[in-house]
């Protein structure tokens, strides 16, 4: 587990625009089971979430059609939700840092590491607008 005061300026990256934090598994349960679309970040330490990830989802959120529920849980740090969450985004393997969107509790949207690590955050942006066109 990482020290809370490494990860504390990663966590507000993304909850100052907006993102709910999530540390438990019924956290995470309740924030699934939501009405309407939910984007969850699994946030992580990692170079790629910095530079590709959460600012890619931060981006994203500037679309006329966005999810009406954001999101964030932080892998390395609060297990139990990340666990929880990476349940809701089988098949995919576990990945971090990795971005998923549901609709009213399915996952109709997933990007695994693969596909953040090395893309410019702008593209991730894009790929989560198109997938905010279509469900949200």
């Amino acid at each position: 587990m990482y020290p809370a005061e490494l990860v504390k300026p990663m966590r507000e990256h993304l909850t100052q625009v907006g993102f709910e934090e999530l540390q438990t598994a019924e956290a995470v349960d309740a924030a699934i089971a939501k009405e309407g679309t939910t984007l969850v970040v699994v946030n992580s330490v990692c170079g790629c979430a910095a530079a590709n990830a959460r600012p890619g989802a931060i981006t994203s959120i500037q679309n006329e059609k966005h999810p009406d529920h954001l999101v964030t849980v932080f892998a390395g740090v609060d297990k139990e939700a990340v666990d929880k969450a990476r349940g809701y985004m089988i098949p995919f393997p576990p990945s971090s840092p990795s971005i998923a969107l549901f609709k009213d509790g399915e996952l109709v949207h997933m990007l695994e590491r693969h596909h953040i690590e090395g893309r410019p955050a702008e593209m991730i942006a894009d790929n989560l607008k198109d997938a905010y066109n279509q469900f949200c």
